[in-house]
C-alpha cells in the first residue's frame, strides 16, 4: 500500500493559516499550479473548505495539506 508524503513542514513556513489560489505555486514549491488547483475545483475534486471573497479564493492551511497529502506517495530514495 503506497505511503502519503508528509507535508506538515508547508505549515510552520507560511505566515497565515489561508493560501490564496494564486499563491498555490509558492506554496506547493511549484508542484501545483493556480490553473490545475482551479480545475480540480471545478470538477468537486479540490481541496475542502474553500473560502471565495469577490473573485479571490482561498483554501484553509490545514484542509490544503490534508488533500495535498492524500494526494500524494511517498516515493523511497535508494
Amino acid at each position: 500500500m503506497p505511503k502519503h508524503a508528509d507535508l506538515s513542514s508547508l505549515r510552520k513556513s507560511w505566515p497565515s493559516p489561508f493560501v490564496a489560489r494564486q499563491e498555490i505555486k509558492n506554496f506547493s514549491g511549484g508542484i501545483m499550479s493556480e490553473k490545475y488547483i482551479a480545475n480540480l475545483d471545478s470538477q468537486g475534486l479540490g481541496p475542502p473548505g474553500r473560502i471565495k471573497i469577490g473573485r479571490k479564493v482561498a483554501y484553509p492551511i490545514d484542509n490544503l495539506i490534508e488533500w495535498l497529502e492524500s494526494r500524494s506517495t511517498a516515493e523511497n530514495a535508494e
